[in-house]
């Protein structure tokens, strides 16, 4: 097992960051870890990485125990913080010898893990020149410098343009076809394009514990319907199969339905008997991020 979390607690003061945490993480796989802010992320990548501490708890990382093993665990694991700290004035490539020199990495690996980020054409820059996306890859190369079996990334697509959100999720879909990457991330969109599970934590406790396969099983749908005028709720609860509706803004509605299938033309059909118009109608895979919101709202 690449990661082994059992009932890890962390107390900072009388505050409870973490609270009897358990799961595992097999390799190869991309596990997604999420939470609304303070929910303990970080704290957790900060015990997996060594940084920090358990108040209580075992974990382990690639069989080496996280208290006992610290030098071992440190070597086995490539970590990207959420604020990636990176030497402005330093070059690319002047960073990443430093950080082989410490590793006692060869240098050759150097350029392979520029080609692999896709820092060559920036390579010949000072950090301090690129923008957010290539001050990721920088990281990235970095935390990969060690050819680690476990990556474990904070937010690594934090401030990213779409191109650039591309560019990195790719990335790390290819590293996860032969490593571990636990990574956090607000982005739902994220989560659905490269993780194979998702752990959602909540005040320090894991809430939810699934595979996305299992999450696009669930039997929810959800149509959003904008017409053009405000409608009552308990009017678009009379749908068949209704669960839920939420007017999200102005005269845009989210309707949540107990099935999986198309429920668009009842919604259609629904607007023509009742002589409103309908001025936008799409149906969107909400079951993670109603799953979310439904886990980490109080």
């Amino acid at each position: 097992m690449s990661i082994s979390v059992e009932n890890i607690s962390k107390l900072y003061g009388e505050q409870k960051a973490l609270n009897h945490v358990t799961f595992k993480v097999k390799k190869p796989e991309i596990v997604g870890f999420l939470g609304p802010n303070g929910a303990g992320k970080s704290t957790m990548m900060k015990i997996l990485t060594t940084y920090i501490e358990p108040s209580e708890g075992q974990a382990k990382v690639n069989d080496f125990d996280i208290t006992a093993q610290k030098k071992q665990v440190q070597q086995s694991v490539g970590y990207l913080p959420e604020h990636n700290p990176l030497y402005l004035e330093q070059y690319v490539k002047e960073y990443l010898a430093f950080n082989a020199q410490v590793y006692g990495v060869n240098k050759t690996r150097i350029d392979e893990v520029i080609e692999l980020t896709g820092l060559t054409p920036e390579a010949h820059k000072k950090i301090g020149q690129l923008s957010k996306g290539y001050r990721q890859r920088v990281g990235l190369a970095n935390a990969m410098l060690h050819n680690p079996d476990v990556l474990i990334l904070d937010e690594p697509t934090t401030g990213l343009d779409p191109n650039q959100l591309v560019d990195i999720r790719n990335l790390i879909k290819s590293i996860g076809k032969e490593k571990t990457v636990f990574l956090s991330t607000h982005i739902m969109q994220e989560v659905e394009a490269m993780c194979d599970r998702v752990i959602i934590i909540n005040k320090g406790e894991i809430v939810a514990n699934k595979t996305l396969k299992e999450l696009r099983d669930d039997k929810e749908q959800v149509v959003i319907v904008e017409f053009d005028y405000r409608v009552e709720d308990a009017f678009l609860l009379k749908l068949p199969k209704v669960k839920q509706v939420e007017n999200t803004h102005d005269f845009v509605y989210e309707i949540t339905f107990s099935t999986t299938d198309d429920m668009r033309s009842h919604v259609f059909d629904f607007a023509h008997d009742n002589q409103l118009k309908i001025l936008q109608l799409n149906q969107k895979n909400a079951s993670l991020e109603s799953l979310f919101r439904e886990l980490t709202a109080n």
